[in-house]
């Protein structure tokens, strides 16, 4: 079966084609992303309304340009899939109006996809690659780390995921992106901050591969002015709140600024990564002592930071728990991974008919 398949979530207009085989296996044979960065970095962030329109431009050649490029046309395709939720209403629109006349127009079966689960789906898309490649099976743990969320699911089936622990108010890749821009790294800030946390790790530590040991006994973390508050919260579930964390770093930005001193910007963003991510596996630990057994999953855009990726790495070492985490190409939005969930929707029988509506929450 070809599944045909939209995101246009946030920022980027996406159509993939993926092929699912007799085995269950998803194989990628397009996928097009018309991103709208260079645009909403005038702006320091994105323009809901500027996104919307740009979605309406890019959506119908993109997707014939996704089937062009696996090289089959609308009558080959066996089911269409559509990002409903969550995202900008506007944007979402676009995508889900497009895609249910496609569908009905050809006669061809819609499926509506959770934006989150298909971040997680990303992990079930075959690896050619890598021949001895396993996708994840539920039951298991999955972290989603994107803008918009920090969250933390038990995967029970490949249809039913269950909040486990989520954010109180910021999430992981917000806090990045509202710190980056306070010291000029523009937007998205990601790989910037990604880059420079690795020179202060590299700085204070002299090593970037085993940072997260050292620079915890590092003479320079060990400075008051450098011990930013944990996001991890204590409580039934393994919550996080990145406010704190992101107050004391403008805190500590504003008193340089008073002061008349050059703040180093590569140990500043060394350690608010080093908290921010520590948080992170620290809660992740409970969650996977929670479900005992069960591998972890991570997805969304901030699953592509190098060091959040080492340090997960190493505590499922350390768990001896199985860790799965899509290519960096499949991180950010695509529609690859909305064809992934869209398989696993269509054979749950969750069919979308034409009163299919879109809907900014989860």
């Amino acid at each position: 079966m070809y599944i045909l398949a939209m995101e246009s979530s946030c920022d980027e207009t996406s159509a993939s084609v993926v092929y699912a085989d007799e085995a269950g296996r998803l194989f990628i044979k397009s996928n097009i992303i018309a991103s709208q960065v260079e645009t909403h970095r005038l702006y320091g962030g994105v323009v809901p309304e500027i996104a919307s329109r740009a979605h309406i431009e890019a959506v119908s050649s993109i997707t014939y340009e996704a089937l062009d490029a696996a090289g089959i046309s609308l009558s080959d395709v066996g089911l269409v899939a559509v990002t409903d939720h969550p995202g900008l209403i506007g944007a979402l629109l676009v995508g889900v109006n497009f895609a249910k006349a496609l569908a009905f127009a050809n006669n061809i079966p819609l499926v509506a996809v959770d934006h989150i689960k298909g971040h997680i789906a990303a992990s079930y898309l075959q690896n050619e690659a890598q021949p001895d490649f396993l996708a994840p099976k539920p039951p298991y743990v999955a972290l989603v780390v994107s803008g918009g969320h920090t969250s933390v699911y038990h995967v029970e089936s490949y249809t039913e995921h269950i909040v486990a622990a989520e954010t109180r108010d910021d999430a992981i890749g917000e806090s990045f992106d509202k710190i980056g821009r306070l010291i000029g790294i523009p937007y998205p800030a990601g790989a910037g901050f990604d880059k420079l946390s690795a020179e202060g790790f590299r700085r204070a530590c002299g090593d970037v591969e085993n940072a997260y040991e050292l620079f915890a006994k590092s003479p320079m973390r060990n400075k008051n002015e450098w011990k930013l508050p944990s996001p991890a919260l204590a409580g039934e579930r393994p919550d996080f709140s990145f406010s704190g964390l992101k107050t004391a770093a403008c805190n500590l930005l504003h008193k340089y600024e008073q002061n008349g001193e050059e703040l180093p910007r590569d140990t500043f963003a060394a350690a608010y990564t080093y908290e921010a991510v520590e948080a992170v596996a620290k809660q992740i630990s409970i969650a996977l002592d929670m479900f005992d057994g069960e591998d972890l999953v991570v997805a969304g855009g901030v699953a592509a930071n190098s060091h959040l990726r080492r340090r997960l790495a190493r505590l499922c070492e350390k768990k001896k728990r199985k860790l799965h985490i899509p290519p960096l190409s499949l991180c950010g939005d695509n529609g690859a991974m909305i064809a992934a969930q869209g398989y696993y929707e269509f054979l749950a029988g969750h069919l979308a008919g034409s009163d299919l509506n879109a809907s900014a929450s989860d």
